[in-house]
Parts: structure tokens; C-alpha cells; sequence
């Protein structure tokens, strides 16, 4: 079974309010979904993005791989990669 985690749409039309959960890839996009982590609302300004960082971890750890959306609502709520720290550069030496 691959899990992704992505958003829900919600709300009402013209008015959309989001979900990010955890699902199985197959399972329609407002359908059933395992695990709820967190909302993203676009209409707010700024747009507002809560995401439980422990339960998005725990989720990456076991392999869940989170759509480009998601990926940049992560980054955007401070959450990273597992296995990367948070502020990690990656910086390269050229040989001379």
C-alpha cells in the first residue's frame, strides 16, 4: 500500500479549506483517509498552515511520500525530511 500525504478539500465552492492528511494513494482525493495532521485555509492573509510536526515525522519516517503541495507547506511550516536537520546547508568543495 504507498501512502501519500496530501490535502482534503473542503469547504464551500469558491471557498476552499484544506486537510492535509495521510492516505492511501488509491483512495479518491475527499475520500477516506487514515490519519489527519494538520489544515492549510489559502483565503486567510497570510495563509494559515497548522501541521502537527511529531505526527508529519512520524509519517515521513514510515516512508509516506508527501505531495509537491504538501511538500512546500512542510517546508513552509518548519518541518523537514527525516533523516535532515531542520537548518542544514549542504555545501560542496571543489578539488583543485
Amino acid at each position: 500500500m504507498a501512502v501519500k500525504i496530501r490535502l482534503k478539500r473542503m469547504g464551500a465552492k469558491k471557498k476552499p479549506f484544506y486537510r492535509v492528511v495521510v492516505a492511501d494513494s488509491r483512495a479518491p482525493r475527499d475520500g477516506r483517509f487514515i490519519e489527519e495532521l494538520g489544515y492549510y485555509n489559502p483565503l486567510t492573509d497570510p495563509a494559515e498552515v497548522k501541521i502537527d510536526a511529531e505526527k508529519a515525522e512520524k509519517w515521513l519516517m514510515n516512508g509516506a511520500q508527501p505531495t509537491e503541495t504538501v511538500k512546500a507547506l512542510l517546508k513552509k511550516a518548519g518541518i523537514a525530511k527525516p533523516g535532515k536537520s531542520a537548518g542544514a546547508e549542504v555545501t560542496t568543495e571543489v578539488a583543485e
